[in-house]
C-alpha cells in the first residue's frame, strides 16, 4: 500500500478517460465472512492510462492508494458521503495506518477549521488543511481535506481495517462544511474529459474491477446502458418504483427512494420491509444481529427472483446474487437500516456487481447495465 501514484501530463489526461483497476478481496467483516489480506497496488504493471489497484474491505468498500502532499493512503472510492479524510500525524488512536504529515509537503497550506463527521458505523473528528491529491493519476490542487486526529467512533473497523481514509464521491450539498469534493474539483479543474466517473466491481471473488473516471468503459457491460434521473443531488438517489419476489405483482415495500452506494456491503432497506422480504425467501435472523439474515445454502438454487424496478427499469436479482456463501453460512444479502431522513433503500456492492454503474454527475443522472463476465484489459 505504499506505491507511487503516477502523474501524467494534463493535456494527456484532458483528452481521454482514465481508469481505476479494482481487485476485489474476501470479506473481513464480523464472525461470519472471511478476512482478507490488502494486495499491494503495483502501478507500473498497468500501460495505458493512470491506474490504481484496490481492494475490498467489508465485501464491499473498494479503495485504493492516493497522495496527499505526495504521501500515500489507502482510502474507501464511497458514492455514499462526500468528504475526503486521512489520519493525521497528530492522531493518537490510528494505530498502524499510515499518518499525514504536512511537514512533509511543500504544497500544504493551513486551515485548522474543526471538522466532524457522521458514519453509519461512527464518529470521526479532526480538523481542515489543504494540499494536492493525486487520485488515479489526477492531480487535483488545493484540495481541502480532514486530517483526522480520533477514530475512536469506528472502534475495531478502523483498527484493523485495510483502509486509512475515505475519499466521497457524493454530492457537495451533503459535503460537511460545504467543501468541494475531489471528483467536482477534477471536473473544475479540467482534469476529466467528461464530469462522469463508473464502477465495475467484477463478477466474481478476487478478480479485478474498475472505477472509470471521465467517460465509461464498454467492454466492462454488455447491452445498452439505461438511465435513469436522479431525485435529489445529494447521494446518487434516484425513484424506487417497486421491489418484486418471483411472479408477485404486489411490491414488497412502499418506500419509493433508493440511492446507490459503493461504501455498502449489502442491499439495505427499511428495518421492517427487510424482515418482511426475508420471510418470504425463508431468510432467519442471524443471531449476532437481528437486522441480518442467513439462510440455506440448499436452497440457493431455487430462490425466487428478486426485482428492483428502479425509474421504471427492471433489475432482476437471481438467489446467487443476493447470498453471499461465506464458508458454511450463507447470508441473505440484505440489512435492515432505518435512515433517520426517512425511508430509503440502498443499493450497496452486491447490486453494483451484477450492474455495470455509471455516475453521470454533468448531466444529474445513473446508467446500469448487467456487468461483463470478468476479464482482464
Amino acid at each position: 500500500m505504499r506505491a507511487v501514484v503516477a502523474v501524467l501530463c494534463l493535456a494527456a489526461l484532458a483528452a481521454a478517460m482514465v481508469r481505476v483497476p479494482l481487485h476485489k478481496m474476501k470479506s473481513m467483516a464480523q464472525t461470519y465472512r472471511e478476512q482478507g489480506l490488502a494486495v499491494t497496488p503495483d502501478f507500473n504493471k498497468y500501460s495505458g492510462s493512470p491506474t490504481i489497484s484496490t481492494s475490498d474491505y467489508q465485501n464491499a468498500e473498494y479503495y485504493g492508494p492516493i497522495q496527499v502532499g505526495g504521501q500515500t493512503f489507502t482510502v474507501i472510492f464511497d458514492t455514499g458521503s462526500s468528504n475526503l479524510w486521512v489520519p493525521s500525524k497528530k492522531c493518537t488512536n490510528c494505530g498502524s495506518h499510515s499518518l499525514y504529515d504536512s511537514t512533509q509537503s511543500s504544497s500544504y497550506v493551513a486551515n485548522g477549521t474543526v471538522f466532524k463527521i457522521q458514519y453509519g458505523s461512527g464518529p470521526v473528528a479532526g480538523f481542515l488543511s489543504q494540499d494536492s491529491v493525486v487520485f488515479g493519476g489526477l492531480t487535483v490542487q488545493s484540495q481541502v481535506f480532514a486530517e483526522i486526529t480520533d477514530t475512536s467512533g469506528l472502534g475495531l473497523a478502523y483498527s484493523i481495517g485495510k483502509f486509512d481514509g475515505i475519499l466521497g464521491l457524493a454530492f457537495p450539498r451533503i459535503s460537511v462544511d460545504g467543501i468541494l469534493p475531489v471528483f467536482p474539483a477534477a471536473v473544475a479543474q479540467k482534469l476529466v474529459a467528461r464530469p462522469v466517473f463508473a464502477f465495475y466491481l467484477g463478477t466474481q471473488g478476487g478478480q479485478a474491477g474498475e472505477l472509470t473516471l471521465g467517460g465509461v468503459d464498454s467492454t466492462r457491460y454488455t447491452g445498452t446502458l439505461q438511465y435513469v434521473p436522479l431525485t435529489a443531488e445529494t447521494y446518487w438517489q434516484t425513484a424506487l418504483t417497486s421491489i418484486k419476489v418471483g411472479t408477485s405483482t404486489t411490491s414488497a415495500t412502499t418506500c419509493k427512494r433508493v440511492i446507490v452506494d459503493s461504501g455498502t456491503s449489502l442491499l439495505a432497506g427499511p428495518t421492517a420491509e427487510v424482515k418482511a422480504l426475508a420471510a418470504l425467501v425463508g431468510a432467519s435472523p442471524f443471531f449476532l444481529n437481528p437486522n441480518e439474515f442467513t439462510i440455506d445454502c440448499g436452497s440457493i438454487a431455487s430462490l425466487p427472483v428478486i426485482t428492483f424496478t428502479i425509474g421504471g427499469i427492471h433489475f432482476p436479482l437471481t438467489g446467487a446474487d443476493y447470498t453471499i456463501n461465506a464458508g458454511g453460512i450463507c447470508l441473505f444479502a440484505f440489512a435492515g437500516i432505518d435512515v433517520p431522513s426517512g425511508p430509503l433503500w440502498i443499493a450497496g456492492d452486491v447490486f453494483m456487481r451484477k450492474y455495470y454503474t455509471v455516475f453521470d454527475y454533468g448531466n444529474q443522472r445513473l446508467g446500469f447495465a448487467k456487468a461483463a463476465a470478468s476479464h482482464t484489459h
